[in-house]
């Protein structure tokens, strides 16, 4: 079928976040021609809508969405007729001169009698979109929101080889949280009080950390894989969420390529890829960076103040600080050189097709090892790679690696919607 591309562009007086606070609403009925809109339930955000002197029902599914950078994506499921694929891409910025640019694409293939036709409505869709947009006025800011209390937390100890050591919190939908290779589960206990209202959250220290002990061999992909279906049953769970920071991310997208049907969601936060994209080279200098002192007879505690301030960004508090060092200095060194050797011993380059469920990907605007760019690029991956794409993308302000630590709320935020959005 023929293709084309529609593109509006427009420079707005009004300012970009007045701009992006209306037309980022996809289930809000701001556009002129939108006669009725609701949304439909499910785990994916999809809009059916009538316009203005029309009786068709369309139907529009969100496929991308970044609030930090203020563009959204979707497509068309139904109501353009003899249109075979309408994916669309809108996006707001800072205009040098002042003001907003909105930039209004969409990529058509349609019926060769039907193209033409298609590409002229939706560019008189734009441009009134866009007229609509102008009138944007700043809305006053919403009320913080009020700051979870200490939820009671629970330890569990899942007995067997290896032993599984759990912090709970709340009761509803299963969502399990998985630290990076310097944490803990402690590293994830703002985030149990944040969930505890309407999920079980559950913290697991991965083998070797904390209160969990290693396996009868060296860690492996699939012995971590085993470990989260191990919980997962515990629980009763058929399905989860999966949440990961760094090595953990990287670890909770691993088991995604597998399982991806026994996700509602999975968050990677500070990474994904880990060193799945790495060359041998890269990987065994990476390795050796990091054995170096363990082979000098140092633990974690005595390289902890080095690595944290690699790892933190520069509005972490000192107590912030404090507590990063601390999760690192109670890791073993026998742990630390294990989870090394897994994570430079990937078993395979990620295929995100593999990945079915909603992704949510979180980053901090100051991380050193996963900067925005290269974490925005990868859910932009993602976006073209996934059967049913369903991808948000946020940069967490003011934090560093440790992104769920650094701002919690923010972090809170993103996670607590997505999690109340896929357990539905």
């Amino acid at each position: 079928m023929p293709r084309d591309r529609v593109q509006v562009r427009g420079h707005l007086a009004a300012d970009p976040a007045a701009v992006w606070a209306l037309a980022g609403d996809f289930l809000g009925a701001w556009h002129p021609a939108i006669d009725r809109i609701e949304a439909e339930t499910g785990p994916h955000v999809i809009r059916r809508f009538t316009v203005k002197g029309e009786d068709t029902v369309y139907r529009e599914r969100l496929t991308y969405r970044s609030d930090s950078d203020r563009v959204l994506a979707y497509t068309a499921l139904a109501g353009i007729e003899g249109a075979d694929r309408y994916v669309a891409r809108l996006s707001v910025a800072p205009a040098e001169a002042g003001g907003a640019s909105v930039l209004w694409t969409a990529d058509i293939t349609a019926r060769a009698d039907r193209l033409a036709a298609i590409c002229a409505g939706t560019e008189a869709v734009f441009r009134a979109g866009l007229q609509a947009l102008a009138t944007a006025r700043p809305k006053a800011p919403p009320a913080p929101a009020s700051k979870p209390g200490p939820a009671p937390i629970e330890t569990r100890l899942l007995d067997g080889t290896p032993r599984l050591a759990l912090s709970c919190a709340g009761d509803g939908p299963l969502v399990l949280f998985l630290h990076g290779i310097g944490g803990g589960r402690v590293n994830w206990h703002r985030q149990l009080a944040a969930l505890a209202p309407h999920a079980r959250a559950v913290a697991m220290d991965l083998r070797g950390y904390g209160d969990s002990t290693l396996g009868f061999g060296p860690s492996t992909i699939d012995g971590y894989i085993e470990d989260i279906l191990r919980v997962a049953d515990h629980f009763g769970a058929d399905r989860l969420v999966l949440v990961g920071l760094s090595y953990g991310a990287w670890i909770a997208t691993s088991f995604a390529m597998r399982h991806s049907d026994r996700l509602a969601g999975l968050v990677v936060s500070g990474g994904c890829t880990g060193m799945s994209e790495a060359g041998p080279e890269e990987r065994e200098a990476f390795r050796l960076s990091r054995e170096v002192p363990l082979n000098a007879g140092q633990r974690p505690a005595d390289f902890a103040p080095a690595v944290v301030k690699v790892l933190a960004g520069p509005d972490a508090s000192p107590e912030i600080h404090a507590e990063l060092r601390a999760s690192m200095a109670a890791i073993p060194a026998e742990t630390y050189r294990d989870a090394l050797h897994c994570f430079t011993n990937p078993l395979e380059k990620f295929d995100f097709s593999n990945i079915s469920c909603p992704i949510l990907a979180m980053t901090g605007a100051h991380d050193r090892l996963a900067p925005p760019a290269e974490i925005r690029a990868v859910a932009g991956r993602m976006l073209d790679a996934a059967p049913t794409p369903d991808i948000r993308f946020e940069v967490i302000a003011g934090a560093g690696h440790l992104c769920n630590i650094e701002n919690p709320a923010a972090y809170n935020r993103h996670l607590s919607a997505f999690v109340r959005r896929v357990s539905a």
